[in-house]
């Protein structure tokens, strides 16, 4: 039986799931519903994508009976607000990374998720590329011997993109390139950093635009982060262990890495008919299975992304925040 899909908001991020989508099986995932604020663009949306119902409004997808996961690809602040509504009405939710604005949201989100009994996952879509699955396998079978180090650096020049520079947004690398670097960096040691260390530079508007981090784990291990919004970085992720290491070309969306024995492993993602807004988009279609896979077991969380994990996510996030001078109203509330 498919699952029933609905999607908040009608932006590039949306295109782009309901294009990672349509690369699935349609016995098994089924894009039923688009719901925007206005009510034009969630119908050219449902046109561009075949979609049989489009609203206006998010209230009118929260009741609809024939969806039973909505994905929230809403700008920042704008989660914890919308996902509530869909957990409230009993709908499944893969909500866009960052999962909420701050760790206070996030546990309220979780909290709701857990009351009503249905699914939540934040949409980390990284971690379920078979390249991170295949780095998870490695370090557990002992591969790589003990993991000493993980040194993630991400970076591009975003200058002009307003969800990036404005406050009101929710703008800021923490929360939308720093969740990459921290949950490869959580991928690699699987526990809370003892620690963390960070420094960088805000905008006029008060918002971070570049990040350097320490994260130091139990051991002396340690995670060594920068991302930046004002210039192009490596990309990539290093494991490095005691026995040998591994990386993550492009590792926010990997196809490919060079493993312990210096070999490249790849796998290669499908083509859909339509293009994609932010490469290699179709990768969003793991994710999309894996919410599956957890509904289908009545699972309200799933182990690659847990709601502890995103909650630690959460955390740190905050103290990187906190030690560089960002605030957002939420964190007020």
């Amino acid at each position: 039986m498919a699952l029933r899909w609905g999607i908040a908001s009608a932006g590039k991020i949306s295109h782009d799931f309901a294009v990672a989508l349509s690369t699935l099986p349609a016995s098994d995932h089924k894009l039923v519903a688009i719901a925007a604020r206005q009510k034009d663009r969630a119908e050219e949306f449902a046109k561009l994508h075949e979609i049989p119902n489009a609203f206006g409004n998010y209230k009118e997808l929260a009741e609809f009976t024939g969806v039973d996961v909505v994905y929230v690809g809403a700008l920042n602040p704008q989660h914890l607000e919308i996902a509530s509504l869909f957990i409230e009405h009993g709908k499944h939710v893969l909500c866009e990374k960052p999962l909420c604005m701050n760790y206070k949201q996030s546990k309220q989100l979780i909290d709701l998720a857990k009351s009503k009994k249905v699914f939540l996952m934040e949409a980390i879509w990284s971690r379920f590329f078979p390249a991170y699955q295949y780095v998870r396998q490695q370090i557990k079978n002992g591969a790589l011997g003990e993991i000493k180090e993980v040194e993630v650096a991400f970076g591009f020049n975003l200058g002009g993109v307003d969800r990036l520079t404005k406050k009101d947004l929710g703008g800021g690398v923490v929360l939308d390139l720093g969740v990459y670097t921290i949950q490869a960096s959580q991928w690699g040691f699987q526990e809370a950093p003892q620690k963390v260390i960070a420094k960088g530079e805000l905008n006029e508007e008060g918002v971070d635009q570049h990040i350097e981090a320490e994260l130091q784990y139990s051991g002396g291990r340690v995670g060594k982060l920068i991302f930046s919004g004002k210039q192009e970085l490596a990309n990539k992720a290093i494991f490095k262990g005691t026995k040998g290491e591994i990386t993550l070309e492009n590792f926010w969306c990997p196809t490919k890495l060079i493993d312990v024995d210096g070999k490249e492993k790849e796998w290669p993602l499908p083509k859909a008919k339509l293009t994609t807004n932010y490469q290699r988009s179709e990768g969003l279609r793991y994710e999309a299975e894996a919410t599956r896979q957890s509904i289908l077991k009545g699972e309200i969380e799933n182990e690659n992304v847990s709601h502890k994990d995103s909650l630690i996510i959460a955390t740190i996030q905050d103290d990187i925040r906190r030690q560089v001078g960002v605030v957002y109203p939420a964190d007020k509330e």
